[in-house]
């Protein structure tokens, strides 16, 4: 029998460790960038032609390399960065593993032109799927200048999984922010298809959260530090008003890089216990300094995990430190005791002589057991008015609709279109609200129990959605337009929005950047805040991450309808709810929202008799 175990070809070996570092375009320019501060560049430029599908190019005016790195670089296990194991565990560098030249090599065509200082001529290397096509001299800056096209040329099925050029921009920018987030004092510059996306000027953490976020994000934040011998840890933290629904900026970064951390996650969240509803969280920016030795960054391809020898001291530290920087914006105010202006409050002295104890008269003789008089005789009391007939016809006060005994059932167990007819006709007119939330009305069944939010999100939900697919929906202009920016992120997605939005009645004009003009908003929705109104139907738009238009219609129209609908604690009138109770039956699906909460109940008739024993 011969031998079937053999070694794999570079080629092969590189292309499948690119599956797990290269997932997509975002991913060669967080390896590349990475490398560019790594190699101590003061200014580093990204462009990108088609999302990245076409071009991707870093230039950094790094240290540059010399004619025999720049060869070993794209060599596999390859590095600058350790020497030996241990060097693991002290680790000040991004990048340590010595395979994303290599990755991206095997499955792109690179060119890197690259000068040390010490040198008077560069050298550049051409390489196509792991091979050195050519090298020679040329005459180049000093640092590094990385080109990479055809992302995923020699394999097909990764390319064709790729999703469209705003999703892939958007994860590039994403990735982007992750890094220029922890390097202020580094001038970054990115630029689309030629244009200019961000530009970013080195300065102090603040102004760098302001350049990316946009100053609202920044007028929101409240400082964190704190010192320990165990960690050091600073950032910002949203005030309770800024919270969001998902989608929030959350950033934790150890020792300048980017990590996901839910257990950290949840520390900051339980510091907002009480102050944000629930489903809500604050953005925040979390910078945690450790010592090297008590972290592990080697378990993930991506680093993005990592795993900490003190987790559970850290999580305490960090759960104080956010609570310290809450407390201290919602200081409580000192008391006012300056009394001026203030009415004068007489105090008791007993010397006084027209200061006499108040005196308490009762009637010995009275007895609550016999039938009241026309008149009490305890000094003091009012009169009681005998009993006298009540108003006339109040028996209608009392009226109910007959109701039969029926064995009923929860509604939305009920999927026949005939038994919600026949509900909607054996409904009575009169309709109860219970606490400014639910709407109750006798049906021949039982007691029907129907959330008036939830009905109204159905009713509103249907009605964008009909509008979507027919005609654009009217707008109302709103007396001064309004200025709204989105963060670059955001903003990419903003206009791919923008038609959909114009369907539903938005009238948003895109200046440029991450601005935007809120020129006019769906008719009916007159009173509401504009800016706050666009920001959340685009959150709740961007949480959903739809990428067909029926997802993004559906996502836009759910969000509207949130917005609109009629609160929770409003007061309606007899005439609105038997108003909204019709134009919920008329809706095809009655039981459930968009979102799938439970919009109505019955209470079987034989239940409520069972209460009464």
């Amino acid at each position: 029998m011969s031998d079937v175990i053999q070694l794999l070809p570079d080629s092969v070996a590189n292309q499948i460790a690119a599956g797990e570092v290269i997932q997509r375009p975002a991913s060669v320019i967080k390896e590349l960038v990475e490398n560019a501060v790594d190699a101590g560049a003061s200014h580093i430029k990204v462009l990108v032609v088609d999302a990245g599908r076409t071009s991707i190019q870093v230039i950094d005016d790094g240290c540059g390399m010399s004619e025999t790195d720049a060869r070993l670089a794209f060599e596999r296990h390859a590095t600058s960065k350790i020497r030996q194991a241990e060097d693991l565990f002290s680790l000040q560098t991004m990048g340590f593993r010595g395979e994303a030249l290599p990755s991206i090599a095997a499955v792109s065509q690179v060119e890197l032109t690259t000068r040390m200082a010490t040198e008077d001529v560069g050298v550049r290397l051409t390489l196509q799927g792991s091979r050195v096509t050519g090298q020679e001299p040329a005459s180049c800056p000093v640092g590094s200048n990385f080109k990479v096209d055809n992302i995923f040329f020699n394999v097909p099925a990764r390319r064709k999984f790729l999703k469209t050029n705003a999703t892939e921009l958007n994860n590039i920018l994403i990735a982007f922010e992750r890094i220029v987030l922890v390097y202020p004092s580094i001038e970054f510059t990115l630029y689309s298809n030629g244009m200019e996306l961000m530009s970013l000027k080195a300065g102090s953490l603040k102004q760098r959260i302001t350049d990316v976020f946009g100053k609202k994000m920044s007028q929101d934040l409240l400082p964190v530090e704190v010192e320990t011998s165990l960690c050091r840890i600073t950032g910002f933290v949203g005030k309770p008003e800024s919270a969001r629904k998902k989608g929030g900026h959350d950033y934790f970064f150890v020792n300048g890089r980017f990590m996901k951390h839910p257990y950290f996650h949840k520390a900051v969240c339980s510091a907002f216990e009480r102050l944000v509803p629930v489903g809500m969280q604050v953005p925040y920016l979390i910078y945690i300094e450790v010592d090297p030795s008590g972290i592990d960054v080697n378990i993930h391809p991506t680093k993005t995990e990592i795993k900490f020898e003190n987790e559970q001291n850290i999580w305490q530290i960090l759960l104080a430190a956010v609570k310290d920087a809450i407390g201290k914006f919602c200081d409580v105010p000192t008391i006012n005791f300056d009394t001026e202006g203030r009415p004068d409050i007489p105090i008791f002295d007993p010397q006084h002589e027209s200061v006499q104890m108040p005196q308490v008269h009762y009637s010995p003789t009275y007895n609550p057991f016999e039938s009241s008089s026309p008149k009490s005789t305890r000094s003091g009391s009012y009169d009681k008015k005998p009993k006298s007939s009540a108003l006339p016809d109040w028996e209608k006060l009392y009226e109910q609709p007959v109701v039969e005994q029926t064995e009923g059932k929860l509604f939305s167990e009920v999927e026949s279109e005939g038994f919600s007819d026949m509900l909607i006709s054996e409904k009575s007119p009169v309709h109860y609200q219970y606490k400014g939330r639910y709407i109750m009305t006798a049906v021949k069944s039982g007691l029907m129990i129907i959330d008036q939010q939830r009905a109204d999100i159905r009713i509103r939900y249907e009605q964008y959605m009909s509008a979507m697919r027919q005609k654009p929906a009217s707008s109302q202009r709103v007396l001064f337009p309004e200025m709204i920016e989105f963060s670059p992120s955001d903003s990419i997605l903003v206009q791919k929005f923008l038609p959909d939005l114009r369907q539903m009645g938005f009238d948003i004009t895109f200046l440029g950047g991450g601005s935007f003009v809120v020129n006019g908003i769906p008719s009916g929705l007159e009173g509401l805040n504009p800016v706050n109104l666009v920001r959340s139907v685009v959150a709740d738009a961007i949480d959903k991450g739809c990428s067909d238009a029926e997802g993004v219609y559906a996502s836009l129209a759910l969000g509207l309808a949130r917005h609109a609908a009629v609160p929770y604690g409003q007061v309606l009138s007899n005439e609105e709810m038997e108003h909204l109770v019709n134009e919920l039956f008329s809706c095809p699906n009655v039981n459930y929202t968009p979102d799938g909460h439970t919009i109505l109940c019955i209470m079987p008739q034989h239940d409520i008799e069972q209460l009464f024993g």
